[in-house]
């Protein structure tokens, strides 16, 4: 007869809060246009949300 096998059990997953600045890893910008002058824009970009780095998810 041979032993039953063992499975091993998975780590819970940690609950993960979302980020205080976004909800999808990006912000919308507006950027600066022209040759000189450099005026504002009235549109916006997205852009890459510096504090969870594109994650959507708060930092530790």
């Amino acid at each position: 007869m041979t032993a039953p096998k063992r499975t091993a059990r998975r780590p819970a997953k940690p609950n993960l809060t979302s980020c205080p600045d976004c909800t999808t890893g990006q912000v919308s910008e507006s950027f600066k246009v022209g040759a000189r002058s450099k005026r504002e824009s009235s549109d916006r970009q997205e852009a890459l949300c510096l504090t969870c780095f594109g994650t959507g998810q708060a930092p530790d």
